[in-house]
Order: structure tokens, then sequence, then C-alpha cells
């Protein structure tokens, strides 16, 4: 079973992060939506860092949806841009920096990075 999106947040978000673009700078609030409650997590991202607190702040991009989502979002099982577009989640602000949750988040389990795609296929019928 997979971490929960808070618990995600706060033992793994924290820190560098080299899949960021180094341009990427800015604040992101992601509120986390469970029946009444609500938990707010704060992101500040510049060069390729970023710091997590728990503030419910004004932020660049403030994105709020269901716990759920959340988690979904974190095992790499709902893209955030997808999210969006099926109003599972909103978004308010610099809608630049919601592409930066995937980069923040883990991706599918079953990922591969894209040059390593690219190298394994360029070795097969290699002699």
């Amino acid at each position: 079973m997979s971490a929960s999106a808070a618990e995600y947040l706060d033992r793994e978000v924290a820190g560098r992060h080299p899949d960021l673009p180094e341009t990427t700078a800015g604040t992101m609030r992601l509120d986390l939506q469970d029946g009444a409650r609500t938990d707010h997590w704060y992101l500040t991202i510049d060069h390729q860092k970023v710091r997590v607190s728990r503030l419910a702040d004004e932020a660049d991009l403030v994105v709020r949806a269901h716990r759920e989502v959340f988690d979904r979002i974190v095992a790499g099982r709902l893209h955030p841009a997808a999210a969006l577009l099926r109003n599972d989640l909103t978004a308010q602000g610099d809608l630049r920096l919601l592409l930066s949750l995937r980069r923040i988040f883990p991706g599918p389990p079953d990922a591969r990075h894209p040059r390593e795609v690219a190298g394994a296929g360029s070795r097969v019928g290699a002699r």
C-alpha cells in the first residue's frame, strides 16, 4: 500500500527535487478536504528546493481536492492536470505551478524515466 498524500507531504516532499526546472519558483497551498475538515500544506518552491509547512496563507496557486484525490495523485494513479479537467480538483492562481506537482510527487510505481527507455531501445539489436 502506498503512503497517503499527508504522509508523503510530511516525510518526503521537503528538500531538493532535481526533476524540477531550476526556473520554477513560487508558493503553492494544497487544501486536502476530508468531510468538514481541511488540512493545509504550504509548499515553497525555489531553485529545485521545496520547503513544506502547515500554513493556510495565501499562495501563488491554491489547489483544493478531497484527500482521496491527492492520495491518487501521490500514488501516481492520477495526473494533476487530468484531475483538474475532470473537476476532481480546483486550482486558483498560477496554473503553471500545478504541473510541478507531477515532479514533486512520485509517478506510477511501474514508470520508467524516458532516458532509460531510450537507452534500452538503442541497445536492442546492437551487436
